[in-house]
């Protein structure tokens, strides 16, 4: 497929006005015979012993020569395209609140199950390459699974989730940074600690500590990321007319969305928002996607190299059927 989004060498591209001078000299040269045949006295001997024209066709093969040519200088120039390759080295810590607001059911069959099925859709789809972990929190929170590239492993632990008291959405943030950081010193090397990303899925603010702006609160912990050049993806998931049962009595569980969004700017990272089921599998697919890929340009002067020899295949072939001669 033909296409370009820069060149490594448009010097090339001065040949050009080499073939620009060659059309110029190829109309030139028609005029000029014309000229000097129709100085003949006798026009009716010329007609007969003049071959018939071929009208417009004989210019056809010196034409199809010409755009191979412009082909031909293109592919010289290096032209570049940008494409999406799999990332082969990174990290990224799913980070899911289970705090009791997740049992809402606003968001069928409830909030936590419904974030299940999409974290495992996402871990199916990710790519291989990928290092991917789980943290989850509530009043505390646990690294379920280091960074690794099983997959099965992840799915496991989210289906092992469970409810708990308390939204303590810092120090999840915290452990996933721990996690990245352990992770990275591991498997380091010549090259450092692969790049990493955080994906924050929660429905609401903090409740430890009450500030996010203490030492363990979420907008603290947001800020050492990005000193760490770890950006939070958040993912802001609910309505806002969710409740739950507590001892009897419907307690309404607004989801956060300023505060996440919050987060993530502070993170140098994005903010989604998922008001259902279907919107966080999209939300997990457009992570996935920007994640699991990065956008690389590669060389694209072989399609135009291609092209442009077969025109010029196609203009000799052309100029031996009509003119017995080469163009």
């Amino acid at each position: 497929m033909l296409g370009f989004s820069g060149f490594t060498a448009p010097g090339w591209f001065l040949l050009l006005l080499v073939v620009a001078a060659l059309a110029v000299g190829y109309v030139w040269s028609l005029r000029r015979r014309r000229r000097d045949t129709l100085r003949f006295s006798n026009l009716e001997l010329l007609d007969r012993v003049a071959p018939r024209s071929q009208g417009w066709s004989k210019h056809v093969p010196v034409a199809l020569l010409g755009v191979s040519l412009v082909l031909l200088t293109v592919a010289l120039a290096g032209p570049t395209a940008e494409q999406r390759v799999p990332r082969n080295r990174a990290t990224v810590m799913l980070t899911m609140d289970v705090s009791l607001s997740m049992m809402a059911e606003d968001v069928r069959p409830s909030r936590l199950a419904a974030a299940k099925q999409a974290a495992k859709e996402f871990a199916d789809k990710l790519t291989s390459g990928i290092n991917l972990g789980l943290v989850s929190f509530a009043g505390t929170a646990t690294v379920m699974v280091p960074p690794t590239r099983d997959r099965t492993k992840v799915k496991q632990a989210i289906d092992s989730l469970r409810l708990s008291e308390a939204t303590a959405t810092g120090d999840g943030i915290k452990a996933s940074m721990m996690a990245i950081q352990s992770f990275g010193r591991m498997v380091g090397g010549a090259q450092g600690a692969p790049p990493a990303r955080i994906v924050l899925m929660a429905d609401g603010g903090q409740t430890i500590p009450r500030s996010p702006t203490a030492p363990r609160g979420a907008y603290t912990q947001a800020r050492a990321a990005k000193q760490a050049h770890v950006p939070i993806s958040t993912i802001s998931f609910g309505t806002r007319y969710g409740t739950i049962r507590i001892q009897g009595e419907r307690q309404p569980v607004e989801v956060d969305d300023e505060a996440m969004r919050r987060i993530a700017e502070l993170s140098g990272g994005e903010f989604h928002k998922a008001a259902s089921a279907e919107q966080l599998r999209r939300v997990y697919d457009t992570l996935g996607k920007q994640i699991g890929y990065e956008v690389k340009r590669t060389d694209a002067s072989k399609s135009w190299l291609a092209l442009g020899t077969l025109v010029a295949i196609v203009a000799v072939g052309m100029s031996l059927f009509l003119r017995q001669r080469l163009p």
